[in-house]
């Protein structure tokens, strides 16, 4: 069995050892969830030290980190962060988004349009068994022009055999809008970066009052708290308490809205509608409850991922990352959304032949449940109220 040469099991050992050490300290729960840490140690570090390569070494960890339970507490390899670092750039990409079936095979997601991945013939729903012969791994960089052999397993079971060649594209934009739907607008949002709360604003004071907003997070991973208020914003009024904060110490910290939707003055007056599915986490299901128990927007769409713990990313020595949950979050009506999730106003669900096709049932649903929204109001305040007529 190969063996790390010395300065790969010293930095395996200080990898290992920064994560378990920051979360002895840092977790938000202090009793770890009932998981005794230091038998952790004992189990996984000699596992950690043996790794000769980022796969053994980060599986060691991720194992370890399994036993949290909880979907924040994670490590990404060098690699990985590189990857993730540079989704907002310009860079070689094969074109698909990947979800985890197991340990070792991944399911494609989504399928760019216009990317070696659609041009091969790649489709939604295929799961990615190797790449190169391996799994597809914590090490594992895209190069442009570099030949790549998949090997896939379609729905049916077939195995498709598949070379892919990378090439440099520009990003998929953090944000966008779409206005091709007649009276509504879909803002996009593919994760709560910096500057959403700006661009929403902007956005929004840029449409006519009678146009229906949808607010498009699906498949949206989260990010930064901050633009989850910034994004409240510009449905609620300032000052509105939205959630309370309750952090390692056990102390609640109640958050209320603060300005920051662009250059509105206030809440807008649209009607509102957000799309959620099963991989909207974090402030992509911190923001439709808050919506959603204000009365202010109509959540459509999948019942949300229930991944709601507020965490923080630490650099590990190899130039990886831990992310690791900081602070419980309870929502302004008491309820707890970690492991629970967002429940919709409206169910629907969108299959791999939907988005195959193009078709897309949520957003249907969203913008006829909008168009009800109104017309109902319309003919209420068209009903004339009833009087006592005085006889002469």
């Amino acid at each position: 069995m190969a063996t790390p040469d010395r300065e790969r099991a010293r930095m395996n050992a200080r990898v290992f050892d920064a994560v378990w050490d920051t979360v002895r300290r840092r977790y938000y729960d202090p009793d770890l969830h009932g998981v005794n840490w230091r038998e952790a140690r004992d189990i996984y570090r000699p596992q950690a030290l043996a790794a000769i390569d980022d796969r053994m070494l980060y599986r060691a960890i991720s194992q370890m980190l399994d036993l949290l339970d909880d979907d924040h507490a994670g490590a990404v390899s060098p690699a990985q962060a590189r990857r993730q670092d540079a989704a907002r750039s310009r860079r070689a990409v094969m074109g698909v988004t990947l979800g985890r079936e197991n340990v070792d095979t991944w399911r494609i997601e989504d399928v760019r349009p216009g990317s070696p991945a659609e041009e091969v013939g790649i489709e939604i729903g295929w799961v990615l068994e190797s790449v190169d012969g391996q799994a597809w791994g914590v090490d594992f960089d895209v190069e442009d022009g570099k030949p790549t052999l998949l090997l896939f397993r379609d729905p049916a079971g077939e195995r498709r055999e598949i070379t892919l060649v990378p090439r440099v594209m520009d990003p998929i934009p953090a944000f966008s809008a779409d206005v091709s739907r007649p009276g509504a607008v879909v803002l996009r949002v593919e994760s709560f970066e910096a500057g959403l709360g700006r661009w929403l604003g902007d956005r929004l004071a840029e449409i006519p009052a009678e146009t229906d907003v949808i607010l498009d997070l699906r498949g949206n991973p989260g990010g930064l708290l901050l633009e989850a208020d910034a994004a409240l914003s510009c449905f609620l009024p300032a000052s509105q308490p939205w959630a309370t904060r309750i952090a390692r110490g056990g102390r609640p910290v109640t958050l209320t809205i603060m300005p920051g939707c662009g250059g509105l003055e206030g809440p807008i007056p649209h009607d509102v509608a957000l799309l959620v599915d099963g991989s909207s986490r974090s402030a992509a299901e911190l923001t439709p409850a808050a919506l959603q128990e204000a009365g202010r927007a109509l959540v459509v769409g999948e019942h949300t991922a229930g991944s709601v713990l507020i965490s923080q990313d630490t650099a590990l020595p190899d130039g990886g990352r831990l992310t690791l949950s900081r602070a419980d979050y309870i929502t302004s009506g008491g309820v707890r959304l970690e492991k629970r999730g967002v429940q919709p106003d409206i169910i629907v669900t969108r299959t791999v032949e939907d988005r195959r096709s193009g078709r897309d049932p949520m957003l249907d649903a969203a913008i006829e449940a909008l168009a009800r929204q109104e017309l109902e109001r319309v003919s209420a305040s068209a009903t004339p109220t009833s009087t006592l007529a005085e006889g002469l």
